[in-house]
């Protein structure tokens, strides 16, 4: 296949006149529709703008290449614009656009388009190219410039088994690479041709290997690693890094490999890099976007987030499906007071589909706190992280509890390591069947048991006395306390202390705790649900997708739909949250709403007194803590 093929006449254009990123967006959607290779306009638009929030593309030299992937394209294709005098494309250089490809992929096993997509991004790296196409006087002569040089350039696949690092003679530096991004089909392309470029004129030899969307190319052998001198790793998705182990290494994002190719081939000539170890926490990324130290804690957390999130959404939809079906199925009025309490259970399938509700939730906190681990510590990590969640959300720590044991895990994975790495060969073999778990969760189990969890007890129950001791005092005042409470840490001890005094009031007959207790814990998904819509740079793109799911959770009065998005930023979104819900709890509080029911949301809103005014006041608490997210939090890294 060649390029032409993808690049109709009719998507071209020679006289772009953008005034923003926003109007070069929309106008390149414009003419790739024209090509009639797009079924929905609008979907396609939305995936381009989805992938240009995950990072630019404007990859520098004048030049942008956005895309679009998804079901809404019938078969590949490109448009071409032209802007001679350009455009602020957020490039990475800062420098305005002249010259910008969409790129049109659709969700097909048929990959042959991959290849001629790939090749583009490297003829756009050839600056005598790219200045023949911003001078074309016609579409025509545009795309005899760009058959020409399709022609006259090998295909991928044989320019990267050109490579090779034998016959190294008059070499100064033998270098292996890996270039990887997220979507696969232009950055990565473009950072190994610009790399290589960068080793042509430093003197090196170079080998890279690419892994996109069609799968990993020109695979680097034991022996070429083992002979390189250094080795550069260009991904913002994951590369297998233990065969790494030992080597130079210098890790960066996949953008530097394009931009900043020349200073990478300087620091690997210097080996200006550590010595990578497969056994221990990844390497910082020294030119993350994000900062060392800061981008490694986010990428570890993020790990177990990522993990966690289908059984927090899949259990989350089952418990509100099971109170949905008790609410429709019972009158609340008519139920006692011990029946309410198994609101959600009481018909059978109510109490099918809440117990395998139950049974995802249960294995929440223990996939956040191994994936973390993971993370840190490689696989042995994972069993070890495992048991420290699973302590935490059977005890009274709840998921900062999970949180600690995640990361405790982790580097205790990694001290074990440096301990057993002294034994004698034949022992340090059984180390990951034998000495890793065994120690590991031994020691996990006792930390958790004998320093994490006996403060949070302690706290908890101070927590309690503190709540009966003020429970005479101002009503405002404390429904902001309880409400708030239920944010701070969705499961842990103030949020359980909370609850129980929420229940036990109304074993007193006191109804009104329970109505702030319960809108306290109904804000923090739902005010992240309409964060994820109002936000969208401030948020990743899976979480994104899943945030609207939390609007039953948070409706259905299951905090925990909010903790994966607390877990991944719990300096931005806590503070939102707890904000958001002491101001309902106060409203709630103010217009005298009570609840007799401990449980159920907007399902046992039938018994809510004043049910006009608790929908405001959870209406007021949900937009006030999505506008403080959108306020504190930073865009997402891609």
């Amino acid at each position: 296949m060649r390029i032409t093929e993808l690049l109709d006449p009719r998507s071209i254009s020679l006289t772009g006149a953008p005034a923003t990123k926003k109007e070069a967006l929309d106008q390149m959607v414009e003419l790739m529709v024209k090509s009639g290779k797009i079924r929905d306009k609008e979907a396609y638009r939305q995936q381009v703008y989805a992938r240009e929030e995950e990072s630019t593309t404007g990859v520098g030299e004048g030049i942008a290449i956005p895309h679009g992937k998804g079901d809404s394209v019938i078969r590949p294709g490109l448009a071409a614009m032209v802007v001679k005098d350009g455009v602020d494309f957020d490039a990475l250089d800062g420098e305005p656009v002249h010259l910008i490809f969409l790129i049109a992929a659709p969700n097909t096993r048929d990959n042959i388009h991959l290849d001629v997509l790939s090749k583009l991004s490297t003829l756009l790296m050839d600056e005598t190219f790219v200045q023949n196409l911003q001078n074309a006087s016609t579409v025509e002569e545009f795309l005899k410039i760009v058959d020409k040089a399709d022609e006259e350039k090998p295909d991928l696949n044989e320019q990267l088994a050109s490579q090779t690092l034998e016959d190294s003679s008059g070499k100064v530096c033998r270098i292996v690479a890996v270039t990887s991004c997220p979507t696969g089909i232009a950055h990565t392309y473009m950072a190994a041709e610009g790399l290589e470029k960068a080793a042509r004129k430093k003197n090196c030899r170079i080998k890279v290997e690419t892994r996109g969307s069609g799968g990993a190319k020109n695979v680097l052998t034991e022996t070429e690693i083992e002979e390189a001198d250094c080795v550069i790793v260009a991904a913002d998705a994951n590369v297998p890094m233990e065969r790494f182990d030992g080597k130079h290494l210098i890790e960066c994002p996949v953008s530097d490999g394009i931009s900043k190719a020349e200073q990478l081939m300087d620091r690997a000539m210097r080996q200006e890099a550590p010595i990578y170890h497969s056994d221990s926490p990844k390497t910082e990324r020294k030119n993350s976007s994000a900062g060392g130290g800061g981008h490694k804690v986010y990428t570890q957390l993020m790990n177990g987030v990522s993990h966690m999130l289908p059984f927090v959404v899949g259990g989350g939809i089952l418990i509100a499906l099971a109170f949905l079906i008790d609410g429709l199925s019972v009158d609340m009025n008519t139920l006692s007071q011990e029946a309410r309490a198994n609101f959600g259970s009481i018909t059978p399938v109510a109490a099918q589909l809440r117990e395998i509700g139950n049974v995802a939730f249960g294995f929440m906190l223990p996939v956040l706190a191994g994936f973390i681990a993971m993370s840190i510590g490689d696989r042995p990590g994972l069993a070890v992280g495992f048991v420290g969640g699973m302590i935490a959300a059977n005890g009274k720590s709840g998921f900062l509890g999970a949180l600690a044991a995640g990361f405790i895990a982790g580097y205790l994975i990694v001290l074990l390591k440096k301990v057993f790495d002294r034994l004698p060969a034949s022992i340090e073999k059984i180390a990951p069947v034998l000495l890793y778990p065994f120690f590991g969760i031994l020691f996990m189990g006792l930390i958790m048991n004998f320093v994490i969890e006996p403060p949070i007890g302690a706290l908890n129950t101070a927590l309690n006395t503190g709540l009966t001791n003020m429970g005479g005092g101002s009503k405002i005042l404390l429904g902001i306390i309880v409400a708030g409470m239920m944010s701070i840490d969705m499961g842990g001890p103030f949020n359980k202390a909370a609850y129980v005094f929420g229940t036990a009031s109304i074993a007193a007959g006191n109804y009104d705790i329970m109505a702030a207790v319960m809108i306290g814990g109904m804000v923090p998904p739902c005010a992240i649900a309409l964060a994820t819509l109002l936000f969208k740079n401030k948020f990743t793109k899976q979480e994104r997708e899943s945030g609207p799911v939390n609007f039953i959770m948070g409706l259905a009065f299951i905090t925990e739909g909010a903790i994966p998005y607390a877990a991944s930023d719990p300096l931005h979104v806590l503070p939102s949250c707890i904000i958001g819900s002491a101001v309902s709890g106060a409203l709630s509080m103010a217009f005298g709403c009570t609840l007799m029911a401990p449980h159920g949301g907007i399902f046992v809103f039938p018994v809510v007194e004043n049910p006009l005014m608790y929908l405001i006041s959870l209406v007021a608490g949900t937009v006030i803590g999505a506008l403080l997210l959108g306020v504190l939090k930073k865009k997402a890294e891609a």
